[in-house]
């Protein structure tokens, strides 16, 4: 029994020894991420899938999904959304991605509803919570250094 006892004493000190911190942390950028701890955050993952609106009016469509593309541009510019891009072709219907920087699904529900292609059921949407790196937003300032052609 002593032995038992003496063995998950050693497991749990080697464990509180095995964590270190980082040399490299930024208390201030930290803070302005919204970074826990570990450097992560809660977000709002939203699969974008077909929507039940089967219409085959080119005009419409198209008009939809010029406004999907003027809101991602909104929402970005307001910084709710970090994330969005399409997927391949799959069996599943799913269309594309978008991570939002709340991690409140009524609040991305809310958000969700300002996009004319979502509101027309042209796309249907599946909410998750996603916890990932505080970091993410970062990445906007450089992705808009890359793109040569707006769609």
């Amino acid at each position: 029994m002593k032995s038992i006892l003496f063995a998950i004493l050693c497991f749990m000190l080697n464990a509180v020894s095995a964590q270190t911190t980082n040399p490299n942390y930024d208390s201030t950028l930290a803070i302005k991420l919204g970074a826990d701890d570990y450097g992560m955050k809660r977000y709002t993952l939203v699969i974008l899938k077909t929507g039940k609106n089967n219409t085959d009016d080119k005009e419409f469509i198209n008009e939809c999904f010029r406004g999907h593309l003027d809101n991602i541009n909104r929402l970005v510019k307001e910084d709710k959304l970090i994330l969005a891009g399409p997927l391949g072709k799959n069996d599943n219907s799913y269309r594309g991605i978008f991570i939002l920087t709340t991690g409140d699904l009524e609040e991305a529900k809310e958000l969700l509803n300002s996009d004319p292609a979502i509101r027309e059921n042209l796309l249907d949407v599946e909410l998750f919570n996603w916890y990932g790196s505080a970091a993410l937003p970062e990445y906007l300032d450089a992705s808009d250094k890359i793109w040569k052609t707006k769609p």
